[in-house]
C-alpha cells in the first residue's frame, strides 16, 4: 500500500474539492505528514502553493517521549548539567530542562543578593555553553525535524532561553471573540491573541488533569491502530489455483 509523506491535489477537482478529499483521508488513517492544494492558475493569480499538516504528529506519545528523552541523555555532554529534569515535546519544539549548580552564598544572604547570583549564575552557563547546546540541537534538529529550546533550574528558580512562539490560525464567532475583547478591555491581555494565549492558559491551569487523561486515551487509540494489518489482506485464491 502506497504510505506518502505529501499528497498534492487541487482546490477543484471533479465530483469535490481538496478540502471535502483531506477529511476523507485523514478519516480513512492516511499518515501523510503535509497536505499540500494549489489554486488554479489564472493570468493574474500564479499556482500557490498551501500546506496543511495532517492528524500524524499531533499526539506524542510516552514511547516517543522515552526514546527522545533517551537520545538526549545520550548525546548531551556529560558536564552540561547536574540533572536533565525536564524534556518536553510537540509538533514544533523540542524544550530542554536541566539543573545547575546554585551559587554559594552565606545562609543570611538578603534576597536581593541571592537574586542577582542566580541570575548571574544562569547568564554564566548560557554564554558558556552556547556551542555545545547548538552542536547538540543541531542534531537533533536533523533527526526529529524540530526546534530545540533550552531552560535551567537553578536554586529552585526555572528560567526559559529563547524558545519558539509559534502561530495558530483559528476562527473565532462573535460571542467567542466578545470573551476576547473583554479581557483586552479589562487590561489583561493586549491584542487578541495575547488574550486567546491567556485563555489557553487558564484552560492548562485548571484542566491538567483532564488533558492528561485525554492524552492517555489517545495514546491508547495510537496503539490499538498500530497493531493492525498495513495492507488489505491477499484475495483468496481462486478456484484452480494455490
Amino acid at each position: 500500500a502506497l504510505d506518502p509523506d505529501v499528497i498534492l491535489m487541487d482546490l477543484r477537482m471533479p465530483g469535490g474539492g481538496g478540502v471535502d478529499a483531506i477529511r476523507e483521508l485523514t478519516r480513512t488513517g492516511a499518515r501523510a505528514e503535509t497536505f499540500r492544494f494549489r489554486s488554479r492558475p489564472t493570468a493574474r493569480r500564479p499556482l500557490v502553493f498551501m500546506g496543511c499538516p495532517s492528524n500524524r504528529h499531533y499526539m506524542i506519545t510516552n514511547e516517543q517521549r522515552e526514546k527522545l528523552r533517551g537520545w538526549f541523555a545520550g548525546r548531551l555532554p556529560d558536564d552540561l548539567f547536574e540533572e536533565l529534569t525536564e524534556i518536553t515535546v510537540d509538533r514544533e519544539e523540542i524544550t530542554v530542562i536541566g539543573r545547575i549548580p546554585a551559587p554559594r552564598l552565606t545562609g543570611d544572604a538578603p534576597a536581593t543578593e541571592r537574586e542577582a547570583a542566580l541570575e548571574s549564575r544562569v547568564q554564566e552557563f548560557r554564554e558558556r555553553t552556547r556551542e555545545d547546546r547548538m552542536a547538540v540541537a543541531r542534531d537533533a534538529e536533523h533527526r526529529f525535524g524540530r526546534k530545540v529550546s533550552w531552560g535551567v533550574e537553578c536554586g529552585g528558580r526555572r528560567t526559559l532561553f529563547t524558545h519558539v512562539a509559534a502561530p495558530v490560525m483559528t476562527r473565532l464567532r462573535q460571542p467567542e471573540r466578545q470573551v476576547l475583547d473583554t479581557l483586552i478591555a479589562g487590561g489583561v491581555a493586549r491584542s487578541r491573541s495575547d488574550a486567546l494565549a491567556w485563555c489557553v492558559r487558564l484552560v492548562q491551569r485548571h484542566t491538567d488533569d483532564w488533558l492528561a487523561e485525554l492524552r492517555e486515551s489517545l495514546e491508547h487509540v495510537q496503539r490499538v491502530r498500530a497493531q493492525g494489518p498495513d495492507s488489505e489482506p491477499d484475495p483468496a485464491p481462486r478456484a484452480g489455483e494455490e
